[in-house]
């Protein structure tokens, strides 16, 4: 069983995800997939790519910075596309990877782009967090330590969800959300 939880920076993916492993008897596997991401931006074979693609600023002590990439594609949904273009093969083989490792156990994927991928139609659940900006931006400044401007300027590149194509909707308390996957699983 695949769980597919999206929702913008901020909105308690993460949170879900740990509240739905605690309240189960099964085991529960959480793969977040901006970690896979992470992971690819430090592999050497991409690094000429995303030096071309996005200039040198992106390097700091000799690395590609993540914050340094965030500052680029965080501006642009153009820019995010392209980082997607150069990341998504390896991505897609990392996920496929632990999908298949998983593949007897419930899996929970969160991921703030997985409607827009292949991923999405395999979930037998899908919850969508639509969390309100001012919680979301709050939530975000503190656990990432930036500003409310470079919270908007994440926001600005991110997408919109369709919430008909969702299991769940959760508008504020996934406690709620948690006792009926928990039924479910």
């Amino acid at each position: 069983m695949i769980i597919g939880i999206c929702g913008k920076s901020g909105s308690g993916k993460t949170t879900l995800a740990n509240e739905i492993k605690k309240h189960t008897n099964k085991k529960v596997i959480h793969l977040e997939v901006d970690k896979v991401g992470h992971n690819v931006l430090s592999k050497p074979e991409l690094k000429d790519t995303l030096i071309r693609t996005f200039g040198e600023k992106i390097i700091v002590e000799g690395k590609v910075s993540r914050k340094k990439v965030g500052e680029v594609v965080f501006n642009s949904r153009h820019e995010m596309d392209k980082l997607t273009e150069i990341t998504w093969k390896e991505m897609q083989k990392e996920i496929n990877d632990f999908l298949y490792k998983y593949r007897n156990d419930i899996v929970i994927i969160d991921w703030l782009l997985l409607t827009k991928t292949k991923y999405f139609d395999m979930c037998d659940i899908k919850i969508l967090l639509d969390i309100p900006y001012e919680v979301r931006r709050d939530r975000a400044m503190k656990r990432d330590n930036i500003t409310e401007q470079e919270f908007d300027l994440r926001e600005k590149a991110t997408m919109e969800y369709n919430p008909d194509e969702f299991d769940y909707v959760v508008k504020e308390n996934i406690y709620e959300v948690t006792r009926k996957i928990g039924e479910r699983i």
